[in-house]
């Protein structure tokens, strides 16, 4: 587990659109926070990254949200909704297993159907605001602590 630490949502994005180098086909990350913890403003900076020049929006209504503009595809998912129902019927190991980068937010809602490696980043808000934010990285399986290491080093 690493810790980058954010002043406000410019440097929120530069963490992701920097991560966002050392990303491939079938990379998940799934991200952790409350409401207004900066789920979205993230995404936006692993689209830049990915140089997707496309507007990046929250997918709380459509579910899922596919950029295709960018190195990778980008699938964006918000999964907050299928808290009673699970993501059965979504057909969601086809997104993490293409040859895009997956973004789940509220993947603890379906954790039946999420893969067995991931990169998770928990968004800690803080300060009197909460415009600055700790961002932390969780990686499960060796791929994603490689990615990380990687990251780490390179930064």
């Amino acid at each position: 587990m690493r810790t980058k630490h954010a002043k406000n949502e410019a440097e929120t994005k530069e963490i992701a659109k920097s991560l966002a180098d050392f990303l491939k086909e079938g990379s998940v990350l799934l991200l952790e926070g409350n409401l207004g913890a900066g789920k979205t403003t993230f995404t936006k900076g692993i689209a830049e990254g990915l140089g997707i020049k496309e507007v990046i929006k929250s997918p709380t209504y459509t579910l899922i949200r596919e950029y295709q503009s960018g190195r990778l595809p980008l699938y964006h998912m918000d999964v907050y909704r299928l808290e009673e129902v699970g993501g059965d019927e979504l057909g969601l190991e086809e997104y993490f297993q293409g040859e895009g980068v997956s973004i789940v937010e509220w993947a603890t809602f379906i954790p039946e159907d999420l893969p067995k490696e991931f990169l998770k980043i928990k968004l800690v808000p803080m300060g009197e605001d909460f415009s600055e934010r700790n961002l932390v990285f969780e990686p499960v399986g060796a791929q994603y602590e490689q990615i990380v290491a990687n990251y780490f080093e390179d930064k």
